[in-house]
């Protein structure tokens, strides 16, 4: 299975997203806009060894991958001393797309996903043990998690419980290790704090904006929700993982057994949270991903823990059997995923594909670099994060790629060759369904068509763009923050009082009909 992602992490073209965090690896700052800087850090880190290549680019999340198994194996075993167990904990998370597969996609998801089990572990080791010391790696690894993701924090509930739920509560309130856990992820954690406070607390302003945004209640979003989450999790898997968590739930709140208490509340607490947001917001096919691997663990040591708790040898049966078939089903699921983007050039799905809506950017770049030569440009101008990610990882320093807008993404970012742009022509590249940008014509640039360029992936049309000659416009790459040139996009129209919104007709992001 790990040869099989690495084919695949070679053979596919990286996605915007995964284009977008590799040029953060190409910048020396503490952290982001939207995310901390852990994923650039294990980006810089896979392409140091093969480059800047697919590969290299999505290296370190197989090795995240490979890492979370064998925590999550040594956590069983040293739960259950079963070897079948074990086992099983290895192949759950095999059997699982996301897991399985998308491992080698490129997320910040796969940056905390390591961290976050092997603070667990830790809190594992320290159950075993009795030795206080392991507190300070549990605070090492937390705050090497939320280094990766915000969401990380979710995982603080089973902390609390795993102290506060057991007989040994008063030990751990009256030792210092606790608190200094706390110190030690803060103080891991402190390139974001520090980088926020220079900056106006920017990341903070941008996620919570995202989760505290009031929408409409819509079953929608709750069906795609769970849709995703069978998807990516498994058919079979994902209720069999359910059943188990809520065994361990049972197990440990009944008996004050901490390991099962801090398994089953790390994928309770984020689960309902999750669930509760879908009522009304989309939720992000990754945003939940961190949270499986503890129930993965929790289920594994579940089916060794029955046969010794006294359970019906029919229930046991059951249990024993659902796994088998959601292991078998779930790997066969993965690896036919495998082979419909590998090795066929069938598209079932159109242009909903969460692959190829991505895919064909190569063609884009061709027709920008052919423009490049014949109009004798020397930079290249965008207003969209994805398209900017993209042409910049294609044309990878050669020409200086530039967003003109959502300034703020780009802190601290290092000179793109202002020489190469001021008083030269440039190409504009933009989606067809954002052209209009009065900002542009505010500005007296002057822009003249070129041409249409459509993207497709195996024989459909996924997206069109327009190329323009761009002349009489230097970008302004550090405008005031109150500068509509600088709110990234979501937060501007989101706060924006005087705005009539809609979804655009692509439904990707928000257009603001009104000034705002």
């Amino acid at each position: 299975m790990t040869v099989l992602r690495l084919i695949y992490a070679a053979a596919l073209d990286l996605r915007t997203d995964e284009a977008y965090y590799w040029t953060w690896s190409k910048e020396n700052v503490l952290s982001f806009l939207d995310h901390p800087p852990m994923i650039a850090w294990f980006i810089r880190f896979g392409t140091a060894i093969f480059g800047d290549t697919n590969l290299g680019a999505r290296f370190a999340g197989i090795l995240a991958m490979l890492v979370t198994q064998l925590l999550l194996a040594d956590i069983v075993r040293r739960v259950t001393h079963d070897f079948r167990a074990v086992v099983l904990a290895l192949l759950l998370p095999e059997a699982a797309l996301y897991y399985g597969l998308l491992m080698a996609k490129v997320a910040p998801d796969i940056a905390m996903i390591p961290f976050a089990v092997a603070m667990l572990w830790s809190l594992v080791r320290l159950t075993q043990s009795g030795e206080p010391r392991w507190w300070l790696a549990a605070g090492l690894f937390g705050g090497l998690a939320l280094l990766s993701k915000f969401t990380a924090i979710m995982l603080l509930p089973a902390v609390v419980a795993f102290i506060l739920v057991p007989s040994w509560r008063w030990r751990w309130l009256s030792s210092p290790y606790p608190y200094l856990a706390v110190v030690i992820a803060i103080l891991v954690f402190s390139p974001v704090l520090i980088w926020n406070f220079q900056h106006d607390w920017a990341s903070f302003r941008f996620q919570s904006v995202r989760a505290t945004a009031d929408h409409p209640f819509s079953l929608r979003t709750l069906g795609e929700f769970f849709a995703l989450q069978l998807g990516l999790v498994g058919f079979v898997v994902l209720p069999v993982v359910l059943s188990g968590i809520t065994l361990t739930a049972w197990r440990g709140y009944r008996t004050g057994e901490p390991v099962a208490i801090l398994l089953s509340t790390a994928v309770i607490v984020p689960f309902f949270y999750f669930l509760w947001k879908s009522l009304t917001l989309r939720v992000g096919d990754t945003w939940p991903m961190f949270l499986w691997p503890a129930g993965f663990a929790a289920t594994a040591i579940n089916i060794a823990m029955l046969p010794r708790e006294g359970w019906p040898k029919w229930m046991i049966r059951a249990t024993i059997s659902w796994a088998r078939i959601a292991v078998i089903s779930g790997i066969a699921f993965v690896i036919c995923v495998f082979v419909y983007y590998v090795a066929t050039p069938f598209n079932f799905i159109g242009r909903t594909d969460p692959i190829g809506g991505e895919a064909g950017y190569e063609q884009l770049a061709a027709r920008v670099e052919d423009q490049l030569q014949k109009q004798g440009a020397s930079w290249i101008a965008t207003t969209d994060y994805r398209t900017y990610a993209m042409l910049r990882w294609f044309f990878n320093g050669r020409v200086s790629v530039v967003q003109l807008n959502e300034r703020g993404r780009f802190q601290g970012f290092r000179d793109p060759g202002m020489d190469r742009i001021r008083d030269h022509a440039g190409i504009y590249v933009v989606r067809e369904l954002d052209s209009q940008m009065p900002f542009l014509d505010a500005a007296g640039a002057v822009r003249q068509p070129l041409e249409r360029v459509e993207r497709v992936w195996r024989g459909m049309v996924m997206d069109s763009f327009l190329l323009e000659k761009l002349t009489g416009y230097t970008p302004e790459l550090a405008p005031p923050p109150d500068s509509p040139l600088f709110r990234w996009r979501v937060l501007a129209i989101l706060l924006a009082p005087d705005a009539t919104c809609t979804f655009s007709p692509c439904g990707r992001r928000w257009q603001p009909k009104a000034a705002g």
